[in-house]
């Protein structure tokens, strides 16, 4: 898959990194990632993957641009309101770089379509900002063997890993998977959303561009993966943290005694 001279200008700052290259940069042109969500989480990782050339990026969102959006969704203006997330989105990235090709999924994620949906894919973004979300795409990612790059913000810190649990640790045993981050599901309302708690702007910007460079780096395999490690940051003391995860041998999704087999509403609460 040849650059033509355009690309080649457009990415030399990558081009010239020993890292990249350009065999790095047609990676990175033939890859396909999925985002879902397209707002504070997702706005810089779908335009800092558009920027960096990702070939296809799958935008999974089916909310309408609101005003009280814009002081973190920075992809989307005041002259999106009322439209569709992705189709704003879409816009913003195809004049960022208009070699990518950006695949609007204007629906929720939902059982019924997670898998084949995913599955198209090669690298997953959660941006969602609900658990029941956040629970089903890493489930989905597990069983479709996928990458997923995870993120959530609150107030004023948040956090950011990898999951490949479908893939084994040198002692034998699997990566850790959200489920051995989270352990169950939390009861509906027990953390609150950013309408009723509030988040700083900026902040899902860094974490967000946070997610756009890890997922770079499953692509281009580069770099040390944040599986079976949670990053987190405090942004009013400006500090990071790192915590590493372990495998969780009792949770039911890749546990030694595991319960789901398979994607079922059961399992996330509406």
């Amino acid at each position: 898959m040849a650059l033509s001279d355009e690309e080649i200008e457009r990415y030399a700052r990558h081009i010239v990194l020993p890292e990249v290259g350009g065999p790095g940069q047609n990676k990175l042109k033939g890859a396909k990632v999925l985002v879902i969500g397209a707002g504070g989480l997702g706005a810089p990782i779908l335009m800092y993957l558009a920027a960096a050339g990702v070939g296809s990026i799958g935008i999974c969102d089916d909310d309408v641009v609101s005003l009280s959006n814009l002081q973190r969704q920075v992809i989307h203006t005041s002259n999106s309101i009322g439209e569709l997330k992705t189709q704003s989105a879409a816009r913003m990235m195809q004049a960022i770089n208009p070699h990518v090709n950006v695949v609007q999924h204007a629906k929720r994620i939902a059982v019924e379509n997670a898998l084949d949906m995913i599955s198209a894919y090669d690298v997953v973004c959660d941006a969602s900002d609900t658990f029941n979300t956040r629970f089903l795409v890493a489930d989905a990612c597990y069983f479709a063997k996928r990458p997923l790059v995870s993120a959530a913000v609150g107030q004023f810190d948040g956090q950011i890993s990898t999951f490949k649990p479908y893939e084994k640790l040198p002692s034998g045993e699997p990566f850790p998977s959200y489920r051995c981050f989270i352990g169950d599901l939390p009861e509906r309302g027990l953390f609150p959303a950013c309408e009723e708690a509030g988040v700083l702007g900026a902040l899902p910007g860094i974490v967000g561009a946070m997610q756009a460079m890890e997922a770079i780096k499953e692509i281009l395999h580069i770099g040390e993966s944040l599986a079976g490690r949670i990053l987190m940051y405090d942004a009013l003391w400006a500090r990071f943290f790192e915590t590493k995860l372990a495998w969780n041998p009792d949770n039911p999704l890749t546990g030694e005694h595991a319960t789901i087999v398979d994607l079922r509403a059961e399992n996330y609460r509406s």
